[in-house]
């Protein structure tokens, strides 16, 4: 009989921790297999992969997008079923077009070598105008013998709502179908929930040698050095009879608005060719992201994620680039106060007087399986739009539009003073209406942002930092708005209740054992005594005491907060402190911009040339020379770049902002609209900059061109030209 054998398993149990799924998560479940790409026009941006195609590769949010709905999930090239191998891949500098150069491989048949490799040269490039991604594909064979191959685009489409591709789970959907329209186009149709109707037009020239409703096939026969172009549009929303414009007019007529779209703003180079590009690039994303709305110009935020209407975003990116081109204020400022709430909807967060957090257009939003449609969870959003209205009208003397926007200031100053501030204890706070909006709605809006010192989450009503010192800033621009206006007492009752904003501030804020301010005030009035960047953003505002001020300035010039790449958002040492969390020990550009503003506000400018440099550093390793969203806070080290963020946006707006801003807080720029003239307070270059030229500074119906020059630690101050009648002065002083 044979010996059995037992073999015993032994259980060992283990106490799992399930992490709670936070509302909106952002996943990230692997590496891209390929570097993505992406290009926007108003309402519809395309995400690619290097190799110019959609879907074909792991770990991307691939497709074209419109309206916050995929409208194709793939576009893929393949050489007889092969893919073809990437030679480069280039964005032009204005970010008009994608460029990719691919070549064939080894392509067998039947055992044997037909066409040996790097012989065909590919070139797609691809542009998006007015709701339709075109792409034109060239075709050139460089070898000495005629070459014969299939070169077929593969495609398809789901009609996801952006936040299923974001990662959230949806019950049921509605019904698509596709159906060929002829020998040259496709249809891919969709029926949402929302009962909308949404469509894909795909639109192929020449007509391919086999087309099915996921398939196009040229047969292509090339002798020696013949080219060959084929073109595909994907349309969104087109009427089935309208054929898309074609490639090379539509081409022409994108750049040809582009370059209309930036005439008007100020342009600046510099000493360093590296900033330039920096300058440049930055530019070119914030004129991309810029869409036409019905009430002006609007900076998308970024993309994938955040490609529509938020409230703090473009209010911020407006403020960080008044000085360069102050009409994008008043873009955001007109939409902003068009969708101002109008009445209480808790689902949506709004009460009167509120201004926007977000708003979004995809068939989730319709259904209201999130609450995006029109929602207002944000705490800030009200007291910087009042803050802008004041900054806009300082920096321009537009009256007019400070006529219209009235009625809005004064609605935001009502929901500051009355449901802004429940308990009435006169710091504006912040609670969700419901458990579908957001826990956290301020900047740092991560669910385990706003904690105490023993790592416990805030809880109840929570009154940030920095938004008291936006309130105050906001109470005293409109007060300055009053003045204008002929409204007295306005004037002194706004100016009044700033100050005892401030006093009250500092009793209930400030933090004797840190030497900062606490990051908030809980629900029972217990201040958050944490180390936190949101300290840095009060010094923007002007609120509190200088000498508390410099204590602040020092501590984030500090090791633990100033990484050598820029100020973290949490402190090394504070109990959440994580550098690749996304607020709790990461770094911001834009952060680190207000930061630079309150710096320089309180004439603190070698710090302000400290973060300068830091952030100028950084953009020097980013891909195009493009500062993110955000990246990790790791300790600087020597031969080494900035370590990224995985799913940071890129572009975003506040971010392209931020040299602009940087810039704006080491010269120190001022503007007396009344006086005619143009001051810079205390101006102060960094290192890497000899020399500044800003063009076309406008004031009024004035310009100048001026160049600032740097010499050791002073600055000289050139006028090149003048148009109008305008000053420009150095003022040497607090």
């Amino acid at each position: 009989m044979a010996a059995e054998v037992v073999t015993k398993f032994v259980s060992v149990a283990r106490t799992v921790e399930q992490v709670a799924e936070q509302p909106f998560y952002i996943p990230m479940t692997g590496p891209s297999a390929r570097p993505r790409r992406s290009l926007k026009h108003d309402d519809t941006f395309i995400v690619l992969d290097s190799h110019g195609d959609i879907g074909a590769s792991a770990g991307g949010p691939d497709g074209l997008f419109h309206h916050d709905t995929r409208y194709l999930a793939r576009l893929e090239l393949v050489l007889d079923d092969l893919q073809p191998l990437l030679l480069g891949s280039n964005l032009r500098d204005d970010n008009s077009a994608l460029t990719v150069d691919l070549t064939n491989p080894d392509i067998y048949r039947q055992g044997g070598l037909a066409l040996q490799k790097d012989l065909l040269h590919i070139v797609r490039t691809i542009f998006l105008w007015r709701g339709t991604a075109y792409q034109r594909i060239g075709v050139q064979n460089h070898g000495d013998r005629p070459a014969g191959f299939e070169l077929t685009l593969l495609f398809d489409n789901d009609f996801a709502d952006l936040f299923e591709v974001r990662g959230e789970r949806r019950p049921r959907r509605g019904t698509g179908a596709s159906r060929l329209l002829g020998p040259t186009d496709v249809l891919f149709e969709y029926r949402g929930l929302d009962d909308a109707e949404r469509t894909t037009g795909l639109h192929f020239d020449p007509r391919p040698t086999r087309l099915s409703v996921n398939a196009a096939t040229w047969q292509l026969e090339l002798e020696p050095h013949q080219s060959k172009s084929l073109f595909v549009a994907a349309s969104c929303n087109r009427p089935v009879a309208e054929k898309p414009t074609r490639f090379f007019r539509g081409l022409l007529a994108h750049r040809r608005e582009m370059r209309h779209s930036t005439m008007g703003a100020a342009s600046i180079e510099t000493s360093n060719n590296i900033f330039n590009e920096v300058l440049c690039q930055a530019m070119a994303d914030l004129n991309m992201l810029m869409t036409e709305t019905p009430q002006g110009r609007y900076p998308y935020a970024g993309i994938p994620w955040y490609s529509t209407t938020f409230g703090r975003d473009g209010l911020i990116t407006a403020l960080q680039m008044l000085w360069v081109d102050p009409r994008v204020a008043k873009g955001v400022l007109r939409r902003l106060a068009h969708f101002q709430a109008k009445a209480i909807d808790p689902l949506a967060d709004a009460a009167p007087g509120k201004i926007l957090h977000e708003m979004r257009g995809g068939e989730m939003a319709a259904l209201r399986e999130v609450p995006f449609s029109q929602y207002y969870g944000s705490v800030d959003s009200t007291a910087l739009f009042v803050l802008l209205a004041g900054s806009y009208f300082e920096r321009t003397g537009d009256a007019a539009t400070l006529i219209e926007l009235w009625p809005a200031i004064e609605a935001g100053l009502a929901w500051i003073d009355g449901p802004g501030d429940p308990d009435q204890d006169g710091f504006v706070e912040y609670q969700r209406a419901t458990e579908k909006g957001l826990a956290n709605q301020g900047w740092k809006d991560s669910y385990d942002a706003i904690f105490h010192a023993d790592g416990r989450l805030a809880e109840g009503n929570i009154a940030l930092a920095e938004v008291q010192g936006y309130v105050y800033a906001a109470k005293q621009l409109a007060a300055r708005c009053a003045l204008r206006l002929g409204k007295p007492d306005r004037v002194r009752k706004l100016e009044a209740e700033a100050k005892a904003l401030a006093a009250r501030f500092e009793q209930a804020f400030w933090c004797e054992e840190l030497g900062t301010y606490a990051l908030a005030l809980d629900g029972d009035k217990r201040p958050c005594k944490v180390r936190t960047s949101n300290a840095g953003q009060i010094l923007f505002s002007g609120m509190i005491r200088e000498d508390r001020a410099r204590l602040v300035a020092a501590d984030l010039m500090q090791p633990h907060f100033f990484s050598g790449w820029g100020i973290r958002t949490v402190a090394q040492g504070e109990v959440r402190y994580n550098p690749m969390s996304y607020h709790d020990g990461s770094i911001w550009p834009h952060d680190n911009a207000l930061i630079a503003l309150g710096l320089a506000r309180y004439g603190l400018k070698h710090s302000v040339a400290h973060v300068f440099k830091g952030l100028f550093d950084a953009a020097t390793y980013m891909d195009l020379r493009r500062l993110p969203e955000l990246f990790c806070g790791f300790r600087r080290e020597k031969r080494r770049g900035p370590t990224l963020y995985p799913v940071a946006c890129a572009p975003q707006a506040w971010a392209s902002a931020t040299p602009f801003t940087l810039l704006e807080a080491a010269l120190g720029i001022e503007f007396d609209v009344a006086r005619g003239e143009i001051r810079l307070r205390n101006p102060h270059l960094p290192a890497f900059l000899n020399e500044v030229i800003v063009r076309d500074l406008r004031l009024g119906e004035s310009s100048v061109d001026l160049r600032v020059s740097r010499h050791g630690e002073d600055v000289a101050l050139e006028v090149l030209r003048t148009r109008g009648q305008i000053q420009v002065s150095i003022v040497l002083a607090r």
